[in-house]
């Protein structure tokens, strides 16, 4: 298993817990506590009860905070545990992804309005101005992605986001025009192992279905930390940080892999549109069959936690949307 930072680098299992008891007065030390709380990453796991994921960095910051509630005239105890009972630890990391995610949708509402702006014809001072809002949104994404312990599925399209800014100002800047990636053969993506990361959910089994429907059935597909994973000779990253196939500007992974792998199906467009609206949540494309298909993928994803069971079993809800396509276009 490859390195993860010094936050991640112990087992997940494992909690370091902040029991705080702050007085009622002066009242600016409790809006101050809470605010340093946000600011680390920590989590409410009960009330006064704050978690973070084991480490240095993790214990150096609740000890900070535990020092300014005492000097304020509060109490607080740090501990390392392992959840027994009431929570599970799956849940505990949900809490952390489902605030991280909230991070990252504010972070891609303001990009998308940003790239809307640009799409329009704009002079050098507007440019000007993206390119320090851009710079704003650039430092904001990686506050973010700093505490994003567990690889939260928001990152993908908020990153994206940025890079298609990057690019479009890039352009604006150098006034050259955009490159367009060269189409691989399929012989190209065969016989590879396919990476990403753990926790699938529908852009990335969307992506390995289509890999092993249309492009090599005998892909095999491995599973790895969100952060850190260095790949290794004839693997193909997707939908994870780095990857070779990702978020592009607003695009999904399985939008981009469709692209590239140079597949003109009018079938598989439609479900890369679906999946679109389901994962980065825009409703660009509203097709009618978009909430069902978010429903199963979520059901399919709360019975099960194993990433292979999960990818088998979407791909028959796949197989079978490929299939409604294809006919309804005939």
């Amino acid at each position: 298993m490859s390195k993860l930072d010094a936050r991640t680098a112990t087992a997940p299992d494992r909690w370091l817990l902040l029991v705080h008891q702050i007085p009622a007065k002066p009242a600016y030390l409790r809006v101050k506590v809470w605010r340093r709380l946000q600011s680390i990453g920590a989590v409410a796991v009960k009330n006064a009860v704050y978690a973070l994921p084991t480490g240095e960095q993790s214990q150096e910051d609740f000890a900070w905070l535990l020092r300014e509630i005492a000097e304020g005239g509060g109490e607080a105890v740090i501990c390392e545990a392992r959840l027994v009972d009431g929570l599970t630890d799956e849940e505990v990391r949900g809490l952390f992804n489902a605030a991280r995610d909230q991070d990252y949708d504010a972070l891609a509402k303001e990009a998308r309005a940003l790239a809307a702006g640009l799409r329009r014809k704009v002079g050098p001072p507007q440019r000007a101005g993206a390119r320090a809002q851009l710079a704003r949104l650039s430092v904001r994404q990686a506050q973010i992605a700093a505490l994003d312990f567990f690889g939260a599925n928001g990152r993908e399209a908020a990153d994206g986001l940025i890079a298609g800014l990057e690019e479009a100002l890039r352009e604006e800047t150098t006034a050259e025009p955009r490159a367009v990636a060269t189409e691989g053969p399929l012989a190209e993506l065969q016989d590879r192992v396919w990476v990403t990361r753990h926790g699938v959910h529908v852009d990335r089994i969307a992506c390995a279905w289509l890999v092993r429907r249309f492009i090599d059935p005998d892909a095999r597909f491995k599973f790895v930390p969100p952060r850190g994973y260095v790949p290794m000779a004839g693997e193909l990253r997707f939908d994870m940080f780095q990857a070779e196939f990702t978020h592009e500007g607003d695009r999904c992974s399985l939008e981009v892999l469709l692209a590239r792998s140079g597949l003109r199906d009018p079938a598989l467009q439609a479900i890369a549109e679906i999946v679109h609206d389901i994962d980065l949540k825009d409703t660009k494309f509203g097709r009618e069959e978009t909430g069902g298909i978010a429903h199963l993928v979520t059901g399919l994803c709360h019975t099960s936690k194993d990433d292979a069971r999960r990818l088998e079993q979407g791909a028959g809800v796949f197989d079978n949307l490929y299939e409604y396509f294809r006919k309804r276009r005939g």
